[in-house]
């Protein structure tokens, strides 16, 4: 009990400095072509034949490593971890038939550094998941996401 306290304390105030309010722009340049904008001028391109741009499910799934590779090397760091290096592969599957949505998900992290344990590594990953991703939450409740990960 007394280990799971510090944990708390360490990883206390994440995410505290949240936007509650969002906003973007998505603006049509050609053929099935859009540019996405963030409200801080950062931008993606979408394109529905993958010639200019990602496809709109590519993006989603960059968002859910993105959103979980934030948390986990956060929440290594304050577990005091020196990473060196951390990579993530995407697998995904999807319905063959329209909407052809997302059925599966395996995030596979490869972490590479110092004070590595796989108990620590574990719970970066379990908060991640469970607390603080916010991308994983926003999307339903049965795709099976699935997160393995290998300490180098």
């Amino acid at each position: 009990m007394e280990r799971q306290a510090s944990m708390a304390d360490k990883i206390e105030g994440y995410k505290e400095h949240v936007e509650a309010d969002m906003e973007a722009r998505l603006v049509w340049d050609q053929d099935l072509v859009f540019t996405a904008s963030t409200r801080r001028g950062y931008d993606m391109e979408f394109d529905a034949k993958v010639q200019m741009g990602c496809m709109p499910l590519e993006g989603l799934l960059l968002s859910l490593a993105g959103c979980m590779a934030i948390d986990v090397v956060s929440i290594l760091q304050k577990m005091r971890c020196q990473l060196v290096s951390m990579s993530m592969k995407i697998h995904a599957k999807r319905s063959e038939t329209p909407p052809q949505r997302l059925r599966s998900v395996i995030l596979e992290l490869f972490l590479k550094g110092e004070g590595l344990a796989e108990e620590k590594v574990q719970r970066a990953v379990s908060l991640s998941a469970e607390k603080y991703c916010s991308v994983r939450h926003s999307l339903r409740e049965d795709i099976d996401i699935r997160t393995v990960y290998h300490i180098e």
